[in-house]
C-alpha cells in the first residue's frame, strides 16, 4: 500500500525534470543507461529551429545526477546560442557522460553510447568536450554516423582546440579595442585560468603579441611544461581574482564569475572560453557591467570549435573553418556596440541577437 507521504514525495518530485526543461527552453532530454557497460548518460537536446542540434559529449565526474542535469541544460542552451550567433544552420545539444573519465572510459562503454546518439536519428550530433578525445569519438562513429570532432585521418577535422582558442584570441581582441581604444595586447597583463588544450593553445596567441601571461590549474605538471615553453608565469594559490590584472580569460568549467570574485577583480576584460562563466547570468551580468568590466560573452567568442566540427558535415576545410571563426571579432564588436546603444549587460545583447534569428528562422519555416 502506497502511504499518504510517499505521494507527496512523488508530487514534490514530478516537477524534477520538466520545470528545468521549461525554464531553459528545451525541446527533449534522454536519459541512458546501460549495465553491462556501466553507462550513465544524459543527452539535452535545447533547439532545433535552426538544423540538427550539435554539442560534445562531456565525460565528468559530477556530484550527483542532479549537477549533471543541470550542467548538460546550461550547455545545450549555450549551444543553441552558440550556433545562432555565429550564423550556423545549426541547433544545441549536449551531452554528458557521469563518470571519471581517467578510470572509466572503454569502446564498450561509448560504443553504447553511439547506439544511444543513433536513436535519435540525427536530430543530435555528437563530438570531443571536455573529457573526451578524436579516439573516443571514433569508438562512436563505430555506431552512428552523427558524430564529428574524428581525426583527419577519418576525413574529420581533429582537435577543435585550436580553432576555439584562436576564436576565444580574436574575442578577446575585440574586447580589449573596446576597453582600451586598441585592440594590441602587448604588455597587457592577462591571467588565464584552466590551461586544457583550448587554454594552451590560448597562451600561445597571447605569448606571441608579447601579453604579460600568468596560468592557473590544477594539473600542476601541465603547468610546469606549458610555463616552460611559453616562458609564463605559474600562479600558485587558486585565490586570485584580487590579483593585479588587465584581463581575466576563464578558460575552465564554468560558474566562477559570482558575486564574491566579480566583486574582487580589478580587471578591465573578461574574455575567455570557458562555458557559462556567469554563475547567474542575470546578476552577475549586471553586476560585471556596473563596474565598468568588458565581457565579451562567452558562446560568442568560444564558437571556434563549433565552426570548425560544423564544418566536416560538408567536407573539411580547416582554411574555412579559420576565416569563419576569425569573424568573431568583428561579431563582438557588434554586440558590444548593441549593449551601449540599448544600456544593457553585453550577455544580453547576446542573448538577443542569438534568439532573434532562432525566432525569424522559425517564422520563414513555418510559413506557407
Amino acid at each position: 500500500m502506497i502511504e499518504v507521504k510517499e505521494i507527496k514525495q512523488a508530487a514534490a518530485a514530478s516537477n524534477y525534470l520538466f520545470d528545468p526543461m521549461s525554464t531553459f527552453g528545451h525541446e527533449q532530454v534522454v536519459f541512458c543507461h546501460d549495465h553491462e557497460t556501466g553507462l550513465k548518460a544524459i543527452i539535452a537536446i535545447h533547439n532545433t529551429v535552426l538544423g540538427p542540434a550539435l554539442g560534445g559529449t562531456r565525460f565528468w565526474k559530477y556530484d550527483n545526477e542532479s549537477e549533471a542535469l543541470r550542467d548538460v541544460l546550461r550547455l545545450s542552451r549555450g549551444m543553441s546560442f552558440k550556433a545562432s550567433i555565429s550564423g550556423l544552420n545549426l541547433g544545441g545539444g549536449k551531452a554528458v557522460i557521469i563518470g571519471d573519465s581517467k578510470k572509466d572510459k572503454s569502446e564498450p562503454l561509448f560504443r553504447r553510447f553511439g547506439k544511444f546518439v543513433n536513436s535519435l536519428s540525427g536530430k543530435y550530433i555528437t563530438a570531443e568536450d571536455v573529457g573526451t578525445s578524436t579516439k573516443d569519438m571514433e569508438y562512436v562513429k563505430m555506431e552512428t554516423n552523427h558524430v564529428t570532432g574524428l581525426p583527419e585521418s577519418m576525413g574529420g577535422g581533429g582537435d577543435p582546440s585550436p580553432v576555439t582558442a584562436y576564436g576565444v584570441y580574436m574575442g578577446m581582441k575585440a574586447a580589449a579595442k573596446q576597453a582600451y581604444g586598441n585592440d594590441n595586447l602587448k604588455g597587457k597583463k592577462i591571467i588565464v585560468q584552466g590551461i586544457g588544450h583550448v587554454g594552451e593553445n590560448l597562451v600561445k596567441h597571447l605569448v606571441k603579441e608579447g601579453a604579460v601571461v600568468s596560468i592557473i590549474d590544477l594539473n600542476q605538471d601541465t603547468l610546469k611544461r606549458v610555463a616552460s615553453e611559453n616562458g609564463v608565469t605559474v600562479l600558485t594559490d587558486l585565490d586570485f581574482f584580487g590579483n593585479d590584472m588587465d584581463i581575466y580569460a576563464p578558460c575552465a568549467l564554468g560558474a566562477t564569475l559570482n558575486t564574491e570574485n566579480i566583486s574582487r577583480l580589478k580587471c578591465q576584460v573578461i574574455a575567455g572560453a570557458a562555458n557559462n562563466q556567469l554563475a547567474d547570468e542575470t546578476v552577475h551580468g549586471k553586476m560585471i557591467t556596473d563596474k565598468g568590466i568588458v565581457y565579451a560573452p562567452d558562446f560568442l567568442i568560444n564558437a571556434g570549435g563549433l565552426i570548425n566540427v560544423y564544418s566536416e558535415l560538408t567536407g573539411y576545410n580547416r582554411e574555412r573553418a579559420l576565416q569563419h571563426t576569425e569573424k568573431i571579432y568583428d561579431y563582438t564588436l557588434g554586440i558590444f556596440k548593441m549593449a551601449a546603444d540599448e544600456n544593457i549587460p553585453t550577455y544580453l545583447a547576446a542573448n538577443r541577437t542569438a534568439e532573434k534569428r532562432i525566432s525569424d528562422i522559425g517564422k520563414v519555416k513555418l510559413g506557407f
